[in-house]
Order: structure tokens, then C-alpha cells, then sequence
């Protein structure tokens, strides 16, 4: 009978050992397999909201930044461009930006927040080219954004012309500013 109960307890005790060694070696696996399933920093950083110093910046300039691996403008508008922005209206296609892609904050004539300043992702809606930026202003060119690869036009605000490739303007990319100098692009906040 001694034996049947030394036997029950060693065979209890190694049961028991073998159970919580088993629990420890899940837990070892799961762990870097769980870990697995979350975004590498290198995915996190790619899609995060990215800060743009503007303080620096002179009338008519761009300033070009990176975010979620696309081109974001920002141009520093002076007063003759903005002016162009309300003569081209009759050769606009969505003057008043109905169909494209931008924060209800930037659902005016100068999509933008501050109206000297444009954020814009530098993308041309028809294939994906990247226009470029023509701040000259003539008698047969208001200015604007000129894509080279289908001919494609916008004016100082992104607005698409009628009678190119691009179906839309271009996108006005979620942004606001943390004071006069520096902008977050990426995340909508105070206006």
C-alpha cells in the first residue's frame, strides 16, 4: 500500500511539473509569435503623422516632405497666386472640390487652412506622376501644378482643369498647425 501511495504522489508531482514546464515553454513560443502580428517600427514610422518646419519659408517657394511614402507640398502662396485662384473658375472641372480628397477644412477656394500656405500631396490624380510646380504667372499661365506625363493642369490650389486626363484634384492630406512655424501632417487637429 506504501508503494501505491508513494507512486500517486511522485506520479502527482511529475504531472504537475510536466503541466506548468509545458505552460512556460507556450508561453516562450507565443510570445515572439503574438509579437509577430504587430507593425515592424519601420511600418509604424511610415504611416505616422510627420512635422514640417515651415518658419523659413519665402513667398512662392515649395517645400517638399515624405510622408506614408508619398511627396507632400507645401507652398507659401503670395497674393498674386491666390488672386489667379477665383479667374480660373470657369476652366475648372470640380471648382468647388465635390468629388476629391480633402479634409472639410480645406473644402474652400484655397483649400487650405491658412489660406497663404497649401499642403497637398504631390500626386496627379490621373496615373501618379508627380506634376510639376510652375509658381510663374503670365498672360497664357496662371500658375500652378503642370504634370509632364499626360499633360494634366491644376491651379494654385490643385484644382484640376477641365479637359485633361486628371478625373479630381488633387488630395489635401489631413494637417494642422502646432504654431505659426510648424505643421503636423498626417492627423487632423485643431484648426
Amino acid at each position: 500500500m506504501s508503494f501505491e501511495v508513494a507512486d500517486n504522489n511522485r506520479r502527482r508531482f511529475l504531472t504537475a511539473a510536466t503541466v506548468v514546464v509545458g505552460a512556460v515553454g507556450s508561453i516562450f513560443v507565443a510570445v515572439p509569435f503574438v509579437k509577430s502580428w504587430n507593425p515592424s517600427e519601420r511600418a509604424k514610422s511610415a504611416g505616422a503623422p510627420i512635422k514640417a518646419d515651415i518658419s523659413k519659408m519665402e513667398m512662392g517657394q515649395q517645400i517638399i516632405f515624405k510622408w506614408q511614402g508619398k511627396p507632400v507640398w507645401v507652398v507659401r502662396r503670395d497674393q498674386e497666386a491666390l488672386a489667379t485662384l477665383s479667374k480660373v473658375v470657369d476652366k475648372l472641372r470640380d471648382v468647388d472640390s465635390e468629388e476629391s480628397i480633402q479634409p472639410d477644412y480645406a473644402k474652400n477656394e484655397h483649400r487650405s487652412i491658412k489660406p497663404e500656405y497649401l499642403v497637398i500631396v504631390g500626386i496627379c490624380t490621373h496615373l501618379g506622376c508627380s506634376p510639376n510646380y510652375r509658381p510663374e504667372i503670365t498672360a497664357d499661365l496662371m500658375g500652378g501644378f503642370f504634370c509632364v506625363c499626360h499633360g494634366s493642369k491644376f491651379d494654385f490650389a490643385g484644382r484640376v482643369y477641365s479637359g485633361v486626363p486628371a478625373p479630381t484634384n488633387m488630395t489635401i492630406p489631413p494637417h494642422y498647425y502646432i504654431d505659426d512655424g510648424l505643421i503636423l501632417i498626417g492627423k487632423d487637429g485643431v484648426a
